[in-house]
């Protein structure tokens, strides 16, 4: 057990640091919507091949909780699972503020890649693309759906492109979403930044929760009915 909460404190780490690492560092300025994208998933395809053989390469909680309801995976180790997840978020968001923070030209207020909704707040919360709430809710609820039907999916059986379609998945699902919520489909991601970046971002971390969990479940759902499964 020590070994998977290690690898995925790693993973959750490295996804945040190099994925919002691309919004804070580099910005829409340098590197574009796309290269954003990018960086979130090539992120997951490298700690897929690097730590999937030890932990499965879960990197967030929405996914450990599809896995559970599918039944794929212990209840104590979901939650153990989530533990870690977090811890590497929280860290990943911490280094990437240290990091930022080099520049004369970077301040908090510019924000670490935390998500949001609705119109954007002096503060610079809220929607990249100014989107309400259920918009944003519908969205973030959706793309986890589709996250997990594709992360479910093609780990049925041994796959080794596995990571690389979970990666490039997630790259599509940030190249639609980044305007609209800034992507989070995933807890842990949401929570790192937003506890550096203080009220605002934590008054609407709930729709990052909950959203993803929804979509992760109802992922889960399908494949334990067998609705999705290859198995009759």
């Amino acid at each position: 057990m020590t070994k998977k909460l290690v690898a995925e404190f790693l993973g959750t780490f490295t996804l945040v640091l190099f994925g919002c690492g691309a919004a804070v560092l580099a910005g829409f300025g340098v590197v574009g919507q796309e290269g954003i994208s990018w960086a979130f998933g090539l992120a997951l395809v490298a700690m897929a091949y690097g730590i999937g053989p030890i932990s499965g390469c879960h990197i967030n909680p929405a996914v450990s909780f599809g896995a559970w309801v599918a039944g794929r995976m212990p209840t104590t180790e979901m939650f153990f699972y989530w533990a870690a997840q977090c811890a590497g978020a929280l860290v990943g968001a911490g280094v990437l503020l240290t990091i930022a923070s080099g520049s004369p030209d970077y301040s908090l207020a510019a924000g670490l890649g935390e998500n949001g909704f609705g119109p954007r707040l002096p503060s610079g919360q809220g929607s990249p693309g100014d989107y309400g709430l259920l918009a944003c809710f519908v969205f973030e609820t959706a793309a986890t759906f589709i996250f997990l039907v594709a992360i479910l999916g093609v780990t049925q059986a041994p796959n080794q492109l596995a990571g690389l379609v979970i990666g490039l998945t997630l790259v599509v699902i940030h190249i639609v979403g980044i305007q609209v919520t800034g992507v989070s489909v995933n807890p842990a991601r949401s929570l790192g930044p937003a506890l550096w970046v203080g009220f605002d971002a934590l008054s609407q971390l709930w729709l990052f929760i909950a959203a993803p969990m929804l979509g992760a479940g109802l992922a889960g759902w399908a494949f334990r009915v067998k609705l999705l499964s290859e198995e009759n």
